[in-house]
């Protein structure tokens, strides 16, 4: 298993773990992940973090409970294995920002259930950092589709198929037309 952390820093030694800044409710006894922690990402998931840090952004796939009917429509608009959505706003500064993508040996790293989380509580050192000059050539690499849509708000029936619906930094999406979150 190969696990990776994104960073627009490229000079990162060793990873400290951080407190969470929007902690998630936990079953009692399953409160670990909203301690201080290092987040990584598997393979399969890792293009979800292809993007600048505050860049919001929705992606959808088909899983195995997904029924018939959007596995086939979900085929019928891409041959992608998953779609990623952003804003127009956030094009440009995409195609401008080069990321980095460091690598840690999964020894430490506790499954998050969490669409490829894992965490772990201690101090890592990156066994390999690569920079992603080009982050949507990576994306198309990683077969997925990237859609430019308006406003991430547009999306909001994506929630009630049975299609797997990830969303990262949606709370900076725009909200109404002419009224958005700043960029950083």
């Amino acid at each position: 298993m190969r696990l990776f952390h994104f960073s627009d820093r490229n000079d990162i030694e060793v990873f400290s773990p951080r407190p969470q800044t929007m902690p998630s409710p936990r079953s009692p006894g399953q409160e670990w992940p909203n301690e201080p922690l290092i987040s990584a990402i598997d393979d399969w998931h890792q293009p979800l973090y292809l993007f600048p840090r505050d860049c919001p952004r929705v992606f959808v796939w088909p899983v195995e409970t997904t029924s018939l009917e959007y596995r086939s429509a979900f085929k019928a608009m891409t041959s992608c294995r998953m779609v990623a959505h952003i804003e127009r706003r956030w094009l440009d500064k995409l195609s401008q920002s080069p990321i980095c993508r460091y690598e840690f040996a999964p020894d430490g790293f506790e499954c998050v259930d969490d669409a490829g989380m894992w965490a772990s509580r201690s101090p890592c050192m990156p066994i390999d950092m690569v920079r992603i000059e080009d982050p949507e050539k990576a994306l198309e690499a990683a077969g997925v589709e990237l859609r430019v849509v308006p406003s991430l708000t547009t999306l909001a029936p994506l929630w009630d198929t049975s299609l797997h619906v990830c969303s990262i930094r949606f709370r900076r999406r725009s909200r109404l037309p002419g009224r958005v979150a700043p960029l950083r």
